[in-house]
C-alpha cells in the first residue's frame, strides 16, 4: 500500500555497536538518527557475554523505550533495529532484532533489504521439518545458520549468505562476537565506524555523529566483519559482484547529513537539481521544494536556474502517516494536513515545485491543486529522478507497476492528470552523472532497476505480484 506523503515507503535502519559498557543507550541513541528509515516498530538486543537480552516493540523509538528500559539491556554489545514493514508485513511477531535461542546459544538477527528467494527458501525448509516463527524473510537466515552441517559458527553463517539472494545489510549478533554482512551487489548501505575502542555499524553515518563515532569506512558487498574480544576480523563469503547500491538512497531515503561511500547525499540531492535546471528549464518567478527530502534538489535547481528559492510548503510534523487512513478520499485529505502552502509566497507567482519522484500520482496532485488555490498563478513541477515504471524487489515498497502512474501513462498524460503546467523528470544519464558514481562501472555502481526494468539480481516468479511478468 502506498500513500506516505511522499508516495515511498522507508526501508529499515540496523545499528550495532561491540566492546562499549554503554552498548543498549549508545544504541538507542543510534535508532533515533535511523528513525526516518522505518516507524512502524524498533527493538534492541544486548549482550554481557553469557546471554542476550531483547526489548522491542511497536511505534517510534520513543515509544518503546520508556523509563527503565535500557537498563535491563546489559552488556558492552548490543544490536537495534528500526522497522518498515516490506515483505511478511506488520506485526510484533516481525519487530526486529529477531531472536533465536537454542542449547548452544542464542542469536539475534536485524536486516535491512528484502530477500528475493525466501518463498522458495521457505518452502524447502519446511519440507525439512522447519517452523516459523515470524512471516519475516529475515528468520530464513537464522534456520540456514542452524542447519548449516559446518561445525564453527562463522562458516555456518559464510555458508547461508551464498544461499540467500536480494539485498541484504545483516547485523547478527550471539553472546560472544557480532558479525556484520553485505550482499555482493551492496545493494544497501552500511557503514563502519569507531568509538573510544568500540566498533560501530549503521545503516547511515549520521548515526555515527550523533553519538559521536569516528567513520572508518563502508562495508564492502560479499564482506563478513566479525568482530569480538578478539577485535575486527575481515572475511569474504562471496567475490564482489558489480556494485548496486540503491538510487533511492541518494535521490529519497538518507538523511541529507549521511554520506554513502564517501559522497555527501546533501550534495548529491543539490546537484541533481541542478542537472534538473539544465535539462528542463523554464520561466518561472520562485523554485520550492516538497519537504523535507526534496529541499536540497530544490535549492540545486534554484542555483542553477537563477530563480530564486522559497519555501513554499511548509510540512506539519505532528500529523500522522497519511498511508494509515483507510480510504484514498482520507488519505488525500492526510496530504493537506501533512502540507500547507505558503499564500503569501506563491500568489500570483509562477512555482516551480520540484519532488523527488511521483509513485501513483495522488500526492502530486494534491500538491499541485493546493497551490493553485493558494493563487499560484502557475505550477510546473520537476522530478529529480527518473519515472519509476518498475516494481522494487529489494525493500521498498513498490511490489507492482500497477500502483506505478509512470508506468501507465506517458509524461505528457502524467502532467495532465496531476493537473501541472508542465512535468519533466531527471534522465537516467543525468540523474548517474549528478551523483558521481562515474567510476563505479556500467550502471555507474547503482541499482536502476525501478527506472529501467534492469535488476542487478534474478528475480524470482514467486516474489512478484500476480500483475507482472517474468
Amino acid at each position: 500500500m502506498f500513500g506516505e506523503i511522499k508516495g515511498l515507503n522507508e526501508e529499515c535502519g540496523v545499528f550495532g555497536i561491540w566492546g562499549h559498557p554503554d552498548a543498549a543507550s549508545l544504541t538507542y541513541y543510534g535508532l533515533h538518527s535511523l528513525q526516518h528509515r522505518g516507524q512502524e516498530g524498533a527493538g534492541i538486543v544486548s549482550t554481557d557475554g553469557d546471554r542476550l537480552y531483547n526489548h522491542k516493540g511497536l511505534g517510534l523509538v520513543n515509544d518503546v523505550f520508556g523509563p527503565g528500559d535500557l537498563d535491563q539491556l546489559e552488556g558492552n554489545g548490543a544490536i537495534g533495529h528500526v522497522r518498515y514493514s516490506t515483505a511478511g508485513g506488520g506485526g510484533y511477531e516481525n519487530v526486529q532484532p529477531l531472536v533465536f535461542r537454542s542449547q548452544n546459544g542464542g542469536l539475534a538477527l536485524a536486516h535491512n533489504g528484502n530477500l528475493v528467494n525466501a518463498n522458495a527458501l521457505k518452502h524447502q525448509l519446511e519440507g525439512q521439518g522447519s517452523i516459523f516463527q515470524t512471516t519475516s524473510d529475515t528468520e530464513v537466515l537464522a534456520h540456514l545458520i542452524k542447519r548449516s552441517g559446518y561445525l564453527s559458527q562463522r562458516e555456518k553463517v559464510k555458508n547461508a549468505l551464498t544461499m540467500v539472494k536480494g539485498a541484504y545489510a545483516f547485523i547478527m549478533m550471539t553472546e560472544k562476537e557480532m558479525m556484520v554482512a553485505l550482499d555482493p551487489h551492496g545493494l544497501r548501505p552500511l557503514s563502519l565506524g569507531i568509538l573510544e575502542g568500540a566498533y560501530v555499524v549503521a545503516s547511515e553515518t549520521c548515526a555515527f555523529d550523533l553519538i559521536g563515532a569516528e567513520y572508518i569506512r563502508d562495508v564492502q558487498p560479499g564482506e563478513l566483519l566479525i568482530i569480538s574480544e578478539n577485535g575486527l576480523e575481515s572475511e569474504r563469503f562471496s567475490s564482489s559482484i558489480s556494485r548496486a547500491i540503491c538510487s533511492m538512497e541518494y535521490i529519497y531515503f538518507s538523511r541529507p547529513d549521511s554520506n554513502i561511500e564517501n559522497i555527501n547525499v546533501h550534495t548529491a540531492r543539490k546537484k541533481l537539481g541542478k542537472q534538473l535546471a539544465k535539462e528542463a528549464p523554464i520561466e518561472a518567478d520562485i523554485v520550492t521544494g516538497v519537504p523535507d527530502s526534496s529541499i536540497s534538489a530544490a535549492i540545486g535547481y534554484a542555483e542553477e536556474s537563477g530563480i530564486p528559492y522559497e519555501m513554499g510548503l511548509i510540512k506539519n510534523r505532528y500529523v500522522g502517516r497519511t498511508f494509515i487512513q483507510p480510504s484514498q478520499e482520507l488519505r488525500e485529505r492526510g496530504v493537506k494536513m501533512k502540507l500547507s502552502p505558503v499564500r503569501g509566497v506563491v500568489e500570483g507567482k509562477r512555482v516551480v515545485i520540484v519532488d523527488d519522484s511521483i509513485v501513483r500520482g495522488t500526492t502530486s496532485r494534491r500538491i499541485v491543486t493546493m497551490l493553485r488555490e493558494a493563487g499560484a498563478k502557475e505550477v510546473h513541477v520537476r522530478i529529480s529522478a527518473p519515472p519509476i515504471v518498475s516494481p522494487c524487489y529489494y525493500g521498498i515498497d513498490t511490489s507492482n507497476s500497477g500502483e506505478l502512474i509512470a508506468a501507465k501513462m506517458s509524461v505528457d498524460e502524467m502532467c495532465e492528470e496531476i493537473g501541472a503546467d508542465s512535468l519533466t523528470f531527471l534522465t537516467t544519464e543525468g540523474m548517474t552523472t549528478a551523483i558521481g558514481r562515474e567510476d563505479s562501472g556500467s550502471n555507474c555502481g547503482q541499482c536502476l532497476g525501478c527506472f529501467t526494468g534492469n535488476y542487478p539480481t534474478e528475480i524470482y516468479p514467486d516474489t512478484v505480484h500476480p500483475y507482472e511478468k517474468v
